[in-house]
């Protein structure tokens, strides 16, 4: 079933030049072929562009093509929320600013809210450098902090999920602002797991997520900017990397405490449980340093309540 949605895409970017254009370029084409009416916000967190990339980006603004915001600072989320308050449309679909997007992913997002009226969020195919979609047959494992951790995103059928991955992910605008958007207690730049406590809360409100195939992208995971800008998460003693997941253990809604407890527990033994750190061991007592650190800054933000964007339902 077909329906027509007013759709907002919104790219949040960081540190990214060419790569960015061809993003944009390409999906100015795939939109313009959509059905209905929708429009690009890009979320730009990048201090200062190359000449090239600024001459670009302007011409697409001044041209109506692009709607395009300049932020103080990088913080994942919350230019997320920010792009929710700008948006126009019914629905808006989230995209990473380094893919190449198949020619129906719009129209896919879309059509899947018409086939599935019960979803209050639907997350597309995504394939890594290396993936091929195909056909997987998944059973969800685990409590509620681990089932869906493990998706395969690069699946060709779709079905009922609690996860999603923020760089494929659409979302009615109502429901978006009614949940309070991504909590913004997910510490900059890295600010893992922010997407999958907002799923798990939405479900948790007795909403549904629809994993939608054929709304599909190709991750082209771009060597710089974006995260990569911060480090390897392998070598580093930085907190960074390890303080969303804590903190996602930590304010996940409806999970027992045992279940919360060996969560915690594992995660610095599952970090270094890696083919580097067994070719290169002396990296070992460097990460658990990082995963302490992260731990002691989890809790401090923990204690603090959600950090949501007040976002206006105009």
């Amino acid at each position: 079933m077909k329906i027509k949605l007013k759709t907002s895409v919104v790219i949040p970017t960081y540190r990214r030049e060419g790569v960015l254009l061809d993003t944009i370029d390409s999906l100015l084409k795939v939109m313009g072929n959509a059905d209905g009416s929708m429009e690009l916000l890009i979320m730009d967190q990048t201090e200062l562009h190359d000449p090239a990339t600024d001459r670009r980006l302007e011409e697409w603004s001044q041209s109506g093509k692009i709607r395009w915001f300049r932020l103080d600072r990088p913080h994942i989320t919350r230019s997320m929320n920010m792009g929710v308050q700008k948006a126009k449309g019914d629905i808006v679909l989230f995209l990473d600013d380094d893919i190449v997007p198949d020619s129906a992913l719009v129209n896919e997002h879309v059509n899947a809210y018409g086939r599935h009226p019960e979803a209050w969020a639907v997350a597309g195919q995504v394939l890594q450098p290396w993936d091929k979609p195909q056909p997987v047959l998944y059973a969800p494992r685990g409590g509620r902090l681990t089932r869906y951790l493990d998706f395969p995103f690069f699946s060709s059928d779709g079905t009922y999920i609690e996860n999603v991955m923020a760089g494929n992910l659409s979302v009615r605008r109502g429901h978006f602002i009614r949940l309070g958007g991504f909590d913004e207690n997910f510490t900059p730049p890295v600010a893992s797991r922010f997407e999958t406590e907002f799923a798990k809360r939405l479900v948790s409100k007795g909403g549904k997520i629809w994993f939608e195939p054929k709304a599909s992208i190709r991750h082209l995971r771009a060597s710089t900017g974006g995260t990569r800008s911060k480090g390897n998460h392998l070598t580093s003693m930085s907190s960074i990397h390890g303080l969303g997941d804590y903190y996602y253990a930590l304010r996940c809604e409806n999970v027992k405490g045992v279940e919360r407890f060996f969560y915690i527990f594992k995660r610095p033994f599952r970090e270094i449980r890696t083919m580097f750190h067994l070719k290169h061991p002396w990296y070992i007592p460097v990460k658990f340093i990082g995963e302490i650190k992260a731990l002691i800054k989890s809790f401090i933000i923990f204690f603090k309540p959600p950090k949501f964007y007040h976002i206006n339902n105009d």
